[in-house]
């Protein structure tokens, strides 16, 4: 028997799975998005930096479908990955998470052709929205 809830929690189920790879400086933000993620089916790689990402993704561009990264980093901040991406042709999909940018840095995102900028905190219904629609 169904619970009236079930209907409700389809319409943001995933069209496929995913493989992801998620760039943040904060652990539990990265703990957080395997969960509230993995839970939906896709499966989530993530990494503590920008040069780590780009380092993954230079070995196998075609390894993930979608790349999230924060914007803020130390080594390698996110605008410097979405620009390595580009500049390597990267296939998938590309998504930054960030709690402050700037107008010209949203108009550099916007320039490298981010598939979508989201503004932390990033909420788990939010986020699976968003998935539902990749």
């Amino acid at each position: 028997m169904s619970s009236p809830l079930q209907p409700q929690a389809t319409t943001t189920k995933p069209k496929k799975s995913l493989r992801v790879l998620y760039a943040d400086d904060m652990r539990e933000l990265r703990q957080l998005l395997e969960v509230v993620l993995g839970r939906d089916g896709h499966t989530v790689e993530s990494v503590s930096d920008g040069h780590l990402a780009y380092d993954l993704l230079k070995a196998n561009p075609a390894a993930y479908d979608v790349v999230i990264t924060d914007h803020h980093m130390a080594k390698v901040s996110g605008l410097e990955l979405v620009a390595r991406l580009r500049a390597m042709a990267y296939p998938g999909r590309i998504i930054v998470f960030s709690s402050e940018l700037s107008e010209e840095v949203d108009a550099h995102y916007r320039q490298l052709q981010v598939d979508h900028i989201m503004p932390k905190p990033v909420f788990p219904s939010d986020l699976r929205a968003l998935f539902a629609t990749l």
